[in-house]
């Protein structure tokens, strides 16, 4: 038997060892990496939401998921309306100052059109979800009560327009998320996207 090593076998070997490291490699690192992206549900939990508001009745609120939070959608009738402008002496910011909502919604209404209003039903203190009570003067919310929505974990309170009341622990107004009409406004009132903004904005 030879002592000689045959150079060009030992060489085909190590190029075969190496290419099948290599093919093992690319076999375990694909589906890590795959693993990595986001999935198909998670991408759709950050798109835009298109919701149909055509039957929507005054006084109805509807609820979908944006990004995995709850979002709310609340035609206000006249009389809700009429109620804001005297609740202003007992908010905490009346006039939408923080950066709660986007600038064509800061106004006293915070809302595009008047009679919609678009909140992500996400109490500011700790979480929680409030429960919507749109009814005036209830006995166990006070005579003061002028609809809107009470979060019953710690007793945060807010108007309807998602605007805070003083003294109580959410520190902030409902946070508004951007949206838009589809159409031109104030005509078309028939659906309305959630996660875009305005084309005007």
């Amino acid at each position: 038997m030879s002592g000689e090593v045959d150079k060009s076998k030992r060489r085909l070997l190590g190029v075969a060892a190496g290419a099948m490291g290599g093919v093992g490699a690319a076999g375990v690192a694909i589906p890590f990496i795959a693993s990595m992206s986001p999935s198909a549900r998670a991408q759709a939990a950050g798109a835009p939401v298109e919701v149909d508001i055509s039957k929507m009745e005054p006084g109805q609120r509807l609820t979908v998921e944006w990004r995995g939070k709850p979002v709310w959608i609340l035609r206000r009738t006249p009389e809700m309306l009429a109620a804001l402008p005297t609740l202003a002496g007992e908010l905490r910011d009346p006039n939408s100052e923080e950066e709660q909502q986007p600038d064509y919604a800061k106004n006293p209404l915070r809302s595009v059109i008047p009679e919609y209003l678009v909140l992500v039903g996400i109490c500011t203190h700790l979480g929680c979800s409030p429960g919507f009570r749109p009814e005036f003067a209830p006995a166990d919310l006070g005579p003061g009560w002028k609809g809107g929505f009470f979060c019953p974990c710690h007793g945060s309170r807010f108007d309807l327009a998602g605007r805070v009341y003083k003294g109580v622990p959410a520190p902030l107004n409902l946070e508004v998320p951007p949206h838009r009409y589809l159409g031109k406004l104030p005509d078309t009132k028939d659906r309305i996207i959630i996660g875009t903004d305005p084309e005007n904005a």
